[in-house]
């Protein structure tokens, strides 16, 4: 809305001349990001305070951690303040006939609503285990997987020619291979692997907002870098004319995501529940895909394919399989809370973590 006042205004009256700033990715990222962390620190003691009301808290589940007990009862669905938040700031300053960023607000939406569905189960359930059946969320996953794919092979795809195919890893300068029909199931793998790969890692208070807020951080930034012919030139990158807008979505997620920090942090008044970390995940899937680089979340993500891993490594293969643990404790937060740190440490050692991994993804840039 601002995007397009001041696209109409700045031309054609003088007293608005200042409203060329609109013009500028980086003037209206940052009107972004302060949009979005003063709407999250405004609104959310208001939904607090609704979710006790309604009862809509979160439910008891058995994770093998003590602690877990004493959570229940913080209200969960945070995470629709954050996906609110990001979507109102970009409505305002993003330009939102570009298709990069309709895709990435897509996968937010889509994603998050999954979320919310599973968490409005458990509450009526009252049990944590009452939530939606595996099966019916990763058949709504795999429709949208299946869908973004399509859009990249269609006419409609905004990325340039020869682009839509082409499959890019760190420190290569050029693509793996460049085919639809090989890349295509990469893409509806990895956008359901990585929509729940976030909410795998959403175990303890304030883990799974920094390092979300790192990696759509690097992506967005990547975006810009991307959609600049000049930089997109001198790194040796192809150049996407459009992405530039993921930046402004991006600061808008950074913005939110801080904002949910401050109550999200240990002890937390509020969980981001799967409608936080299921939008999450998809923005990020969805961010990765549009930007094409889908191999770099082995790096960026490094800590959330860590978190999934273990998880799926002892429940599927462990569990399931051999009938026995393989790991005491299953993911990785819950294994080193197992090993005896303190929830607070844990939680500041995988920021940690993820801060480095952010800061090598950021070096592949430059080591092509």
């Amino acid at each position: 809305m601002i995007y397009l006042l001041g696209k109409y205004l700045h031309p054609n009256f003088e007293p608005f001349s200042f409203l060329r700033l609109v013009e500028y990715i980086s003037a209206r990222a940052i009107g972004a990001a302060l949009t979005a962390i003063i709407l999250t620190l405004a609104l959310t003691p208001l939904v607090i305070r609704y979710l006790h009301r309604r009862g809509m808290v979160d439910q008891w589940r058995n994770t093998g951690v003590s602690s877990a007990f004493d959570k229940t009862g913080t209200p969960a669905m945070g995470g629709a303040i954050v996906a609110g938040c990001v979507l109102v700031s970009c409505l305002l300053w993003c330009n939102m006939s570009n298709l990069y960023l309709l895709a990435v607000l897509a996968g937010m939406v889509w994603f998050g609503g999954i979320g919310l569905a599973d968490d409005i189960a458990k509450t009526r359930a009252r049990s944590g285990d009452g939530g939606m059946s595996e099966t019916r969320k990763l058949l709504l996953q795999a429709g949208f997987a299946a869908g973004l794919a399509l859009f990249l092979a269609s006419p409609w795809s905004p990325l340039p020619a020869g682009q839509a195919g082409a499959f890019y890893v760190p420190f290569l300068k050029a693509p793996l291979f460049a085919s639809l029909w090989l890349y295509l199931p990469i893409v509806f793998f990895f956008v359901v692997v990585v929509g729940n790969a976030v909410n795998i890692a959403d175990g303890m208070d304030g883990l799974a907002i920094v390092p979300s807020v790192f990696a759509i951080g690097v992506l967005g930034f990547f975006g810009y870098l991307l959609g600049n012919a000049i930089w997109a030139r001198y790194l040796n990158y192809p150049f996407y004319p459009g992405t530039g807008e993921l930046a402004v979505f991006a600061s808008a997620f950074a913005g939110a995501g801080i904002g949910f920090l401050w109550f999200n942090a240990y002890p937390a008044q509020i969980f981001m529940g799967d409608t936080g970390s299921m939008a999450i995940g998809g923005s990020i899937a969805v961010l990765s895909v549009m930007l094409k680089q889908e191999a770099l979340f082995l790096i960026l993500g490094g800590l959330f394919v860590a978190e999934a891993a273990t998880s799926q490594i002892q429940d599927k293969i462990g569990i399931r399989w051999l009938g026995r643990r393989i790991f005491m404790r299953a993911p990785l937060h819950h294994a080193m809370q197992h090993n005896g740190l303190a929830e607070t440490k844990v939680v500041i050692r995988l920021w940690i973590v993820s801060g480095i991994l952010a800061l090598a993804a950021l070096a592949t840039l430059k080591l092509r």
